[in-house]
């Protein structure tokens, strides 16, 4: 099988990450459940990656990294703790349902108004809109690093200046650019930075979290054990165990910190850098054949390591399961959890065939990648 749906979850993880995991199963007892080995040493793997991540993410205090499921979970505790009812919030066409449903969940019972920069028939947004949206009474804006369907990046940084400047709270969505495009919360001026662990960031499935700007307010979405201070009525106020109630996946997360060293040591722009040449190699393959229309804007190479195509008007999943069947290429078709952007490049009906590409991809795996589309079109 060539593993082309990293955008969905990356396949191939580093040893590391293995054996980190198969290490802890094996080792590791309830953090802050117990003052025996076995606990201490799950509760100092734990801390120490929030430390990685940390650095990583360019986050000033380790204690303000919180520990999730996935960017899914840590962007509902953002948006419906942080975002208050009545509010106006500015969002984009780019977003995720991750994003979308919460925002729509708080427009519907809470009064909460919504603006979306729109986005054109090449997944671009225009940063004036920004500006011409932002009001008296915004209070948040949230948008993606990364579009999930083009790769289109979009400039967290100039957006960051514009919410610091007006005092806004700026949530951003990192699912598709941890460890492979540079992130700095205190230089891009992000408030909270939500991720998860299973994609760029080669770790495995179940683990994600957030990072949170220093005096940045969350309300907690659950409550529970804690370890600490049992006796209080309340979920204890201090991060990360105000938004950490229950057992932690500390397998994962040992897992999760492995491939952060991992990326630590490589470099994140050097990963991104090979990701990049692997889809802009694979663009090149597919522009120019017949009956192929590509998504996206390809004219700068500065994007995230995503193709999306169509081939003429057959059904995406349709091309998708010949290319799993006949080709052993494995690729996500459909809407992929992006309503509003399908609207803006005009395929809801049609969907889209998305090819990611990962640090442990060849260009053999995309060579063969190209001609199978070929093939297909022709």
């Amino acid at each position: 099988m060539i593993y082309l749906d990293n955008a969905a979850t990356t396949l191939r993880k580093p040893q590391t990450v293995i054996d980190a995991v198969v290490t802890a199963m094996n080792s590791m007892g309830n953090a802050s459940r117990g003052a025996h080995d076995e606990a201490l040493q799950a509760s100092r793997t734990i801390y120490d990656t929030r430390c990685s991540l940390a650095k990583l993410f360019g986050c000033s205090r380790p204690d303000h990294v919180v520990f999730t499921c996935n960017s899914t979970e840590a962007l509902n505790i953002a948006i419906q703790g942080a975002i208050h009812p009545g509010s106006h919030v500015v969002t984009t066409d780019l977003e995720h349902n991750s994003v979308l449903r919460p925002l729509y969940r708080l427009q519907e019972e809470q009064g909460v108004r919504l603006d979306f920069v729109p986005a054109d028939r090449r997944g671009q947004i225009d940063y004036r809109d920004f500006e011409r949206m932002l009001r008296p009474d915004t209070g948040a804006i949230v948008c993606t690093h990364v579009s999930n369907l083009t790769g289109e990046i979009v400039d967290v940084g100039c957006i960051g200046r514009m919410a610091r400047e007006k005092g806004i709270l700026f949530i951003v969505d990192a699912s598709q650019s941890a460890g492979s495009i540079p992130i700095d919360m205190e230089k891009m001026g992000i408030d909270i930075l939500c991720f998860t662990g299973h994609k760029g960031l080669m770790g495995p499935q179940g683990t994600g979290g957030m990072c949170i700007r220093e005096g940045v307010e969350i309300r907690p979405l659950k409550e529970g054990g804690s370890g600490v201070q049992s006796y209080r009525h309340r979920q204890p106020e201090e991060y990360p165990t105000r938004l950490e109630a229950g057992t932690l996946n500390a397998h994962g997360i040992a897992g999760l910190g492995a491939a952060v060293d991992y990326i630590l040591e490589t470099g994140a722009d050097k990963i991104g850098e090979k990701e990049r040449s692997l889809a802009r190699h694979f663009y090149e393959g597919v522009a120019g054949i017949d009956g192929v229309t590509v998504y996206g804007d390809f004219t700068t190479e500065y994007r995230g390591p995503v193709v999306a195509l169509n081939i003429r008007d057959y059904d995406s999943s349709e091309v998708s399961d010949a290319l799993s069947q006949d080709y052993g290429i494995a690729t996500r078709p459909g809407a992929h959890c992006a309503p509003r952007m399908h609207e803006a490049l005009g395929t809801t009906d049609q969907g889209a065939v998305r090819f990611s590409f990962s640090w442990f991809n060849t260009m053999e795996e995309v060579d063969t990648a190209v001609r199978a589309v070929r093939e297909l079109a022709e």
